[in-house]
């Protein structure tokens, strides 16, 4: 596994309780209240969006909420920062298309 240990903004996470989410409709642990993005990458899971215009993959670049190369679809809502945004029990994450105000089909 690969689990980030110190996040440059956050400081070292304390570690919650275990939790279940989904990543494109596929079952995934991690710790409540670590980013998404850091319980993604323990998962394996390095891209977390597309750019529109060459679809290109984009995942974890600042890990500090300053750029969009993390942001994905969560619960329903698109440009969701997964570097700073806390995970919870039952979250739905998915991979974004672009960069939009639109919610699904990007």
């Amino acid at each position: 596994m690969s689990r980030i240990k110190e996040h440059p903004i956050l400081g070292e996470p304390v570690k919650g309780r275990e939790v279940s989410f989904t990543f494109d409709g596929k079952p995934v642990k991690g710790y409540e209240g670590e980013p998404i993005a850091a319980a993604l990458k323990a998962a394996g899971v390095m891209v977390h969006r597309y750019t529109k215009k060459e679809h290109k993959p984009r995942g974890i670049f600042c890990a500090i909420g300053r750029c969009t190369d993390c942001v994905m679809i969560v619960d329903g809502r698109p440009n969701i920062r997964t570097c700073v945004t806390p995970l919870s029990e039952g979250m739905e994450v998915k991979t974004q298309y672009g960069v939009t105000d639109k919610k699904e089909g990007m």
